[in-house]
């Protein structure tokens, strides 16, 4: 069963209530937030109408973005808590802002935008190694991380796909994004051994996938060959292949890769698992531990994980705004017509 207006009306306003005056949206009120959930939460409240509170969002960015075009990790309400970069958390604006637009269809937004995508993209590209991954950080020190995450790669080569269509729509020649997407893309699909080892990661799993990297049977194979790993169909996606730790963000996500794959009936019926996670106030819990049904971390119910449900939710839902958004973006490269 799929959410009803009146379920993600509340989900929507849980997650405005953890928003501050000036727009970030923590994880929950008295923690930090990072840009890269941030933006997922933001997208969360673009598909539930509040276009407001989502361009509020936006504008935090827009406002705290650094001059070389990055953002720090984390940040508390007032100050920042971390000062390393992640370079996958600064190119999801691309993503954000490219789903805001095809809710509203509000051109001057991307206009508003765009300097602030452009500096983000031009700078995570500039930690693009010859292989084509991109190194996943820079440290606090200034130094570059020592290796590439495929999971964070993957993200990149959507924000990537993102960037190049919202200059399109705008009209702006960004070739010189392409090769670098080209070569990002074959890293992901052909060399994984370009990446840190994360393989009991359930995000290094599915998001390859996800990204439109693997398309086809490539994408189905590596789908079918750990999915009893990772999936249990009444608990959800475990987070890690070692214990039994369940989490609704990935469970969320692996419901946007199914969809996209065309298995949309193994997505319904996994979106039945996140009904557990769901709390009075239309908060989600971050995750529950098998079988002992504890939570972890202990009562943290937490703004990403509401905005997975809400972006699974709609992407099985035709009905509502974005419905189509990840299978557009995970679209074989040639079909986005972005070159």
């Amino acid at each position: 069963m799929l959410l009803d207006s009146y379920q993600i009306e509340l989900t929507a306003d849980w997650i405005c209530d953890q928003q501050t005056e000036d727009g970030l949206i923590l994880w929950f009120k008295g923690g930090h937030g990072d840009p890269w959930n941030h933006i997922e939460a933001a997208m969360a409240l673009s598909i539930s109408g509040r276009i407001e509170e989502a361009e509020l969002a936006y504008e935090w960015l827009r406002v705290n973005q650094l001059d070389n075009g990055a953002w720090w990790n984390y940040y508390l309400a007032d100050s920042v808590e971390d000062f390393r970069i992640d370079t996958n958390v600064c190119a999801y604006i691309a993503v954000g802002a490219l789903h805001h637009f095809k809710v509203t269809k509000d051109i001057k937004f991307l206009e508003k935008m765009w300097d602030c995508i452009h500096k983000a993209l031009d700078y995570v590209l500039s930690l693009q190694t010859e292989g084509g991954e991109i190194l996943w950080c820079v440290e606090p020190d200034g130094s570059f991380g020592k290796y590439a995450l495929l999971t964070g790669s993957s993200s990149i080569l959507m924000s990537l796909k993102a960037g190049l269509l919202i200059a399109s729509e705008l009209k702006i020649n960004m070739l010189d994004w392409v090769l670098p997407l080209l070569k990002l893309n074959e890293a992901i699909k052909s060399k994984p051994g370009n990446f840190e080892p994360k393989i009991e990661y359930a995000m290094d799993w599915y998001y390859p996938v996800l990204s439109g990297a693997m398309q086809g049977s490539l994408g189905k194979s590596r789908i079918d060959k750990s999915f009893k790993t990772f999936v249990d169909g009444e608990k959800g996606v475990r987070c890690v292949s070692s214990n039994e730790w369940f989490t609704v963000a990935e469970t969320g996500e692996l419901i946007l890769t199914l969809n996209q794959t065309g298995e949309a009936d193994t997505a319904f019926e996994l979106f039945e698992s996140t009904h557990k996670f769901r709390q009075p106030d239309g908060s989600y819990l971050t995750g529950i531990v098998y079988p002992d049904m504890s939570t972890f971390p202990k009562d943290e119910c937490s703004t990403y994980s509401a905005a997975a449900v809400l972006l699974a939710n709609s992407a099985l839902d035709l009905t509502l705004p974005g419905s189509d958004f990840f299978r557009f973006l995970s679209s074989d490269l040639n079909a986005l017509e972005i070159f």
